[in-house]
């Protein structure tokens, strides 16, 4: 997992419960017992299609269907969207004998729910996903226990059927490693990875992976990990579609998306300016500023300004504020771009995966 994470509250998951007999409702209440206190239950009650939608509309984890596999079928049908989003589906007959995945299975930790809901019923989980039936190294799997964005599906997909060919799996990875990696994946630096191997590259997806390779075709998927911040000084009165555009531009740069970014990083005098607030606000993104006696303690080659000095009090907001917010292992991988009265730097903070 990233080894830095924000402090919060922590926002209970929801998943919703759906029975239609009596003896249906004895199962669904054995896994609304089991599962309250980590989840937010939503038990069906009456309009289906209503409670499945409102379901998929609020960004529920998952969805547990005690019934007959026809129902869940045509309930959530008019609601799927894509297997990054849709949330986990299980089907359970009504006697709670069998626990089937039905949809989401790695993404969405519906096979997961599946071998936990069963351990509740004492059923037997019925899963079919082919990584799992032939015991391999599932890549999405993996993304999601680690906290990186997949880069493409198309090249998980391509890197899941190699893995199922019997085929060797070259790993780069920019971070530091935990745990023991699966037989069949090859760690190497990305210029030894082997030729005619697909090749999973985990970091910043800005940096031309095939060049060092010796077939261009080869399928390289980028794993990219939360763990970069987003360093922002700007002029009083600068409005939100201003920040945004140098923002945007610098994102684009190394490859990145906000799915990317851990928060956003400024001086303390920009704590209420309205445009940085409205910027983090519209994004979803944590704010968080800092004195600039603390900004000017921290270490590392970051630009200097007379002028930004003698206005704030040190001689760079953008870089120190990334920094500061990365803490210790933290590093600049852009460093001040300036347009319009914004300035802008990214930082990674210190990250590491699990196998």
């Amino acid at each position: 997992m990233i080894s830095i994470l924000l402090s919060g509250v922590r926002k209970l998951k929801k998943l919703g419960i759906a029975s239609f007999t009596a003896r249906g409702r004895s199962v669904a209440d054995r896994l609304a017992a089991a599962f309250e206190g980590e989840y937010e239950i939503a038990r069906y009650e009456t309009g289906l299609r209503d409670w499945c939608g409102s379901l998929f509309a609020s960004g529920a984890d998952g969805i547990i269907f005690v019934g007959a596999c026809g129902i869940a079928v045509r309930s959530i049908a008019p609601f799927l969207k894509s297997k990054t989003t849709d949330p986990a589906v299980l089907v359970i007959d009504e006697a709670g004998q069998f626990v089937i995945s039905l949809l989401s299975g790695h993404i969405g930790g519906a096979n997961r729910l599946a071998l936990r809901a069963a351990g509740v019923l004492g059923a037997t989980p019925v899963i079919t996903t082919a990584t799992d039936v032939n015991g391999k190294f599932a890549v999405d799997v993996f993304a999601k226990d680690n906290g990186l964005r997949i880069g493409s599906m198309k090249a998980a997909k391509e890197v899941s059927a190699a893995i199922l060919r019997g085929e060797k799996v070259s790993v780069c990875c920019e971070g530091e490693i935990e745990g023991d990696v699966p037989p069949e994946l090859v760690l190497c630096a990305q210029e030894d990875a082997e030729s005619g191997n697909s090749v999973i590259h985990i970091g910043l997806p800005s940096r031309d992976l095939t060049r060092n390779f010796t077939f261009a075709t080869q399928t390289v998927l980028n794993l990219c990990p939360k763990a970069y911040i987003l360093g922002i000084g700007c002029r009083r009165g600068k409005l939100e579609q201003e920040i945004a555009q140098l923002a945007d531009q610098s994102l684009a740069r190394l490859g990145l998306t906000y799915e990317d970014i851990v928060g956003v990083a400024s001086i303390d005098l920009k704590k209420e300016e309205p445009g940085l607030v409205d910027f983090c606000k519209k994004r979803g993104l944590s704010f968080e500023t800092y004195p600039a006696r603390t900004l000017a303690t921290i270490k590392g080659a970051v630009s200097s300004s007379a002028f930004v000095s003698e206005v704030t009090g040190v001689d760079n907001v953008c870089e120190r504020a990334a920094l500061c917010m990365a803490k210790e292992g933290g590093r600049l991988v852009l460093p001040k771009q300036a347009e319009n009265g914004v300035t802008v730097a990214i930082a990674e903070q210190h990250w590491k995966v699990r196998f």
